[in-house]
């Protein structure tokens, strides 16, 4: 199955990035705060909301330090299946 891609993994990583970024402001965090409640560098921080670069441990941390980490848990758990083929592959 053949599925168009209509972005770029970098500009996923973005948007997930401004979204991060959003909750932040919305819950009057500074970067430098948020830097030291998560145990992220700030420059790892600005880095990620510039770019969406980041490493998965330094998202885990802070998506701990602004309360969503709930929302990263879920990640990838309503998955459905696109064939027969994958039901079964799972049950193996």
């Amino acid at each position: 199955m053949n599925e168009y891609v209509w972005e770029t993994c970098e500009e996923l990583d973005k948007k997930i990035a401004d979204r991060v970024r959003l909750i932040r402001k919305r819950r009057a965090i500074s970067q430098e705060k948020l830097s030291k409640i998560s145990n992220v560098s700030l420059g790892s921080i600005k880095r990620f909301e510039t770019t969406g670069q980041i490493s998965l441990l330094s998202l885990t941390k802070i998506a701990v330090a602004l309360n969503i980490a709930d929302d990263l848990r879920n990640i990838f758990t309503e998955i459905p299946y696109n064939s027969i083929e994958e039901v079964i592959n799972e049950r193996r």
